[in-house]
């Protein structure tokens, strides 16, 4: 069984992914990073010269593709949920895990990913700050659908998160529900 993870931009998916991977002996995927070396270019470039609609086909494909796997902590891109077949696709061999976080925080965590000179393209034309309360609003209900765990990330470390998951894996495991906030 994959651990996946979903959450928006900034979420802390990537970091929390690596160290739950670490930790637990797991291969990890990100399929922001396999869209990349399939596409041969950075998703804002791709975006730019592509367009939305054609890296979500592609993003389809990869998310398909890693699903099959077994025994891995996935980090999923913040949009991966609005596609019901890659829902279904990571919830087959998947236990979901939605990273939420606060529009503040996220803006805050983009601020800074920007300053490094990690790009984020607009999702729906605007500034990626500015878009930010509209997009979680549209996708916060979808998130807690796809979910299996949600643990909220506002003001916890990578560490801390990591831990939340781990100890609620038992739980999974032992024939509960999975389902706990």
């Amino acid at each position: 069984m994959n651990i996946v993870l979903i959450g928006y931009r900034c979420s802390g998916k990537t970091r929390v992914g690596r160290l739950l991977a670490g930790d637990l002996k797991r291969t990890f995927l990100d399929t922001d990073r396999l869209m990349e070396e399939k596409a041969g270019i950075p998703i804002h470039s791709y975006v730019s010269r592509y367009g939305w609609m054609d890296f979500r086909r592609v993003e389809r494909e990869v998310t398909e593709e890693i699903a099959s796997k077994d025994n891995s902590v996935i980090a999923t891109g913040g949009g991966v949920v609005m596609d019901p077949e890659n829902v279904m696709n990571l919830r087959r061999n998947g236990w979901v895990v939605w990273l939420a976080a606060g529009a503040t925080v996220i803006r805050e965590r983009m601020t800074q990913a920007q300053q490094e000179g990690r790009l984020r393209p607009p999702l729906s034309g605007s500034d990626p700050l500015e878009e930010i309360d509209s997009i979680l609003r549209e996708r916060t209900p979808v998130y807690e659908r796809a979910s299996d765990y949600r643990v909220w990330t506002d003001g916890w470390t990578p560490e801390t998160i990591k831990q939340a998951i781990v100890m609620a894996l038992p739980h999974v495991h032992t024939g509960g529900t999975g389902r706990t906030d």
